[in-house]
């Protein structure tokens, strides 16, 4: 449990004094955003906050922080419903097991049982979960961030082919000024 509180500490204090970085002051001799956007009715559907928020409803850093603290809650402000609800459901299961594990282990020292070590590591791997759980909630909403204007018109798609395989091609559209 100290190795866990250790740990969120250091993730925090990290990402505390991790501050803006060089490559993400916008170039100011680029063209202004609101030339160039056009909102796609597939691109609408698939994120139909796109046109109110021409940038991330949250900054990376507070989307990071949201996640470490609830996982989820950087993904929920991100409007990214499943993966946050991923990442909850995932929370509630490794919560639940290290209580019930916690509950057994106490069970087993009180009646003197000799499999506390076999039980104390078991409590240990679902605490290690748990904080692995808060870390990649914060990490993915940190990138989902970065991302949020991402284009939404990449396409991929899969065909047969008539060997009995499968091919696959991926459309990239370009735009050029």
């Amino acid at each position: 449990m100290r190795a866990a509180a250790l740990l969120a500490a250091v993730l925090l204090a990290t990402a505390a004094s991790a501050g803006r970085l060089s490559a993400q002051v916008p170039d100011s001799s680029a063209a202004p955003a609101d030339t160039g956007l056009r909102v796609d009715s597939v691109a609408q559907a698939a994120r139909p906050d796109s046109a109110i928020y021409p940038k991330a409803p949250v900054s990376p850093m507070g989307a990071l922080l949201r996640s470490i603290l609830v996982p989820g809650w950087g993904q929920a402000k991100l409007h990214r419903k499943l993966t946050g609800a991923l990442f909850v459901t995932w929370e509630g299961v490794t919560l639940g097991m290290a209580l019930k594990t916690d509950h057994e282990l106490r069970y087993l020292r009180r009646t003197g049982s000799g499999s506390v070590k076999a039980k104390q590591q078991e409590r240990q791997d679902w605490l290690v979960l748990l904080a692995f759980n808060h870390l990649f909630s914060g990490i993915e909403a940190y990138v989902s961030s970065h991302l949020w204007d991402f284009p939404d018109d990449l396409q991929i798609s899969a065909a047969p082919l008539p060997d009995g395989g499968f091919g696959a091609s991926v459309r990239v559209p370009i735009r050029l000024p």
